[in-house]
This record gives C-alpha cells, sequence and structure tokens, in this order.
C-alpha cells in the first residue's frame, strides 16, 4: 500500500551501565505510570496502575545511574493520575528508592484542591490562596512523610488564584516554611500545561524571571534547585547564571528543557545544567551513557565532554519530535516507547492519553527511536510495531 515501508530494525546502541555513581551532573528522569490492562482507565476514571510494571520501570532508571522524579506531569499529575493515585504512587516509589538505594523526588502541587474552591472567586481572594497553601501543605508532608525529597510543582489553582506576584510571593513564603529539607521549585510552560499562563504573576517572561528569582533568594536555605521547562535555551543560560551569581548556598538549574537538552546539560565555559526530563525516561539507556561520558571528561578524559555531548546530540531529534505541539501528549510517546520495548502489557495510559497522538506520529517515533538505537529488543518491538500498524488499519 501506498506509504508503507519494510524496515529492519538497527541493533540497540552501544549503551553502558555506570559502575559507580554519576557525579558530574545530577539527573532525574521523570518516569510514567504503566495502567492494568483492562481496567476503565478512560477520561474521568480513577487511575487504576499496573504496580509492578510502573515501579519495575523506576528500577531500570535507578540502575542506569539516574534518579527518579516521579508523581510528575509526566505521571499525568492533573491529567489522569488522581490523587489517591498519586499518593500510592509516592509512597511505594520512595520505598522501593530506599530498597535500591535510588535517588528520588516528588512532585508536591494542588490538584486534590476542588476547582470550585478557587473557580468562582476573584484574584487575590485571600481565602482562595489559603486554600491553595492548605493544598499544597498535605502534598508536601505526604512527599516528606514517605522520605523523598519534594519538587514544588506549579500550581493551577494558584495561576487562578493569584492577581499579583506578590500573591506568589506569599503562597511560596508559606509552602516553603514546611520544607524540611532542600527542594525544588518547578517552573512549567504554557506548552506542557495551558492553565498555568502568566505565572508568577506576568505574562511577560522577564517579569515572571524577575519574581521567581525573588522567591528563590528570599529561600535559598531551602533550595535545593530550580526546574525551568520553558523551551527555551537562551533564557535558561541567562537564568542559571543569575542563580550561580547568588550569595549563599548554591542553586542548581535543572533542564527541563526537552528541546535543547545536549547542548544545556553539556554546558559552556561558565557552567552547565543539571537534568530532570521527561525525555530521560524515554531514552535512558543513552542518557546515563552520556552522563557516564561526562563523568570521564571530570575525571581528566580529554574526550569525555565531547563524546557525552554527542550521545545526547544524536537522540535530539527523537526528543524534538516525542515533545513536539501539542506538546501536552508527550507522554503517548514514552509510554509508547514503553510498550515498543517489552516494560509494559500494552500501549495505554491512564484517563486515556494513549489516544493523543497519531499513527503517523508514532511510527515517526519509532522510526527515530530505532534510528538512535533505543529500540532495546528489536524482535519485541517488530513484532509489537507490527501488530499497532494492522489494528490500526495499516497492513501492507
Amino acid at each position: 500500500m501506498a506509504g508503507t515501508e519494510l524496515r529492519e530494525l538497527s541493533a540497540p546502541g552501544p549503551w553502558t551501565r555506570p559502575t559507580a555513581p554519576l557525579t558530574s551532573r545530577v539527573a532525574f528522569a521523570a518516569a510514567h505510570v504503566v495502567p492494568v490492562v483492562g481496567a476503565a482507565n478512560v477520561p474521568g476514571s480513577p487511575a487504576v496502575v499496573d504496580w509492578d510494571a510502573t515501579l519495575a520501570y523506576r528500577h531500570r532508571l535507578w540502575e542506569h545511574g539516574l534518579g527518579v522524579a516521579d508523581a510528575m506531569d509526566t505521571a499525568q499529575r492533573g491529567m489522569g493520575l488522581d490523587w489517591p493515585a498519586t499518593q500510592e504512587l509516592v509512597r511505594r516509589s520512595a520505598a522501593e528508592a530506599r530498597a535500591a538505594g535510588g535517588r528520588i523526588a516528588c512532585g508536591a502541587g494542588t490538584d486534590q484542591l476542588d476547582p470550585a474552591v478557587v473557580a468562582g472567586r476573584r484574584p487575590g481572594d485571600p481565602a482562595a490562596l489559603d486554600a491553595v497553601v492548605a493544598a499544597y501543605r498535605e502534598q508536601v508532608h505526604v512527599v516528606q512523610d514517605a522520605g523523598a525529597q519534594v519538587i514544588v510543582m506549579a500550581s493551577r489553582a494558584l495561576a487562578h488564584a493569584a492577581r499579583s506576584a506578590d500573591d506568589y510571593a506569599r503562597v511560596y513564603d508559606a509552602v516553603l516554611a514546611e520544607a524540611d529539607r532542600p527542594v525544588v521549585l518547578h517552573w512549567l510552560g504554557t506548552m506542557f500545561d495551558p492553565a498555568l499562563a502568566g505565572y508568577w504573576g506576568s505574562d511577560d517572561v522577564d517579569a515572571a524571571t524577575a519574581t521567581f528569582l525573588d522567591v528563590v533568594r528570599a529561600h535559598q536555605d531551602k533550595v535545593d534547585g530550580v526546574k525551568v521547562s520553558l523551551l527555551d535555551a537562551a533564557h535558561e543560560v541567562r537564568l542559571r547564571r543569575a542563580l550561580a551569581a547568588l550569595d549563599g548556598s548554591p542553586v542548581r538549574l535543572y533542564t527541563g528543557d526537552d528541546f535543547n537538552y545536549p547542548e544545556l546539560i553539556a554546558g559552556d565555559a561558565e557552567g552547565h545544567s543539571d537534568a530532570l526530563l521527561g525525555v530521560f525516561a524515554a531514552i535512558f539507556p543513552a542518557a546515563s551513557t552520556a552522563l557516564q561520558a561526562f563523568d570521564a571528561g571530570a575525571a581528566g578524559d580529554p574526550d569525555g565532554a565531547a563524546r557525552g555531548h554527542a550521545v545526547l546530540a544524536s537522540t535530539e531529534a527523537l526528543g524534538r519530535h516525542l515533545f513536539g505541539a501539542p506538546t501536552y501528549y508527550y507522554k503517548t510517546g514514552v509510554a509508547f516507547l514503553s510498550w515498543l520495548n517489552g516494560f509494559q502489557p500494552g500501549f495505554q495510559l491512564v484517563g486515556g492519553l494513549h489516544a493523543g497522538r497519531s499513527v503517523p506520529h508514532l511510527v515517526e517515533l519509532a522510526r527515530l527511536a530505532d534510528g538512535c538505537g533505543l529500540l532495546l529488543d528489536p524482535p519485541t518491538a517488530a513484532a509489537r510495531l507490527r501488530a499497532f500498524l494492522v489494528t490500526a488499519g495499516v497492513d501492507a
């Protein structure tokens, strides 16, 4: 049939696992959740999670030397993963991290808050802001009690309830007062979640950045780092340099730029970004191999840094396609690659989000993954891709 292609899948890339902890970069992979096959994981239904497959995926990340960023947007927070399932995910993942000796950080947000609590109130209403603070506090304590590091997620409720930069400062002052160890502050752009428009009190990125830096400066001893997902490499470099210029305890910049991560992690003469990336959940063997090369460079290997950059750059086209507009649906591609690689029994996501990408998009995703050696079990991937195409009506 017109438009079909017969393709022999390539062998996996020359990926390696670390024999010692990774040291030159701190790197988290933001992992997805795997639903129970046959459960009613449809829009509006409570999430039914396959805990064995979900936790096994996290163990693969730890085995490759990566930290796990859990209960984040990759895990469909507010996009299919409800608060009861989120709490169980945090507790289970944190327990597995302790057993594996792996690093874990989990998102604390406000998605358990009834939208009606803020929807009918005017921006700046103290009662609405107090409700946001209370929701954040509850989630911060769930994460801390589980033994995980807190990632303070951007809040849709706060974006609605806040009237000004001062309202953001007030809420974050209260939330950070709850932290028992340094947290990661998450700034998620509208390409990932349109409901976060005007975050930090302005649609102007420079004004928003000034407010963001004021919050960091006011609580620098409580902030391990910031995770920025604006897909703007130049802005990230400027922010990274502004953080480096702060007096006091250092504040990391964890890149959340799933388009430009190779150059940002490689860095320049003035520094580099660490990583907290959804794309790392899809490319973890390559990401780990690259980070091992950066470590070798830091230890004196003259080619290490260039080798690490080259490995990450080899995955850039895949990352850009995976996170292409509408970026909201990138989780569909993460789950598709997980399924092709045999890491989950069905191509599904909670909330029915596996329907978020077209057949041509997913086929191109498979082609790009094959091109950079990230189809890790070619016979399994070929059989599953063939079955997917037949089911979709593409049968040459």
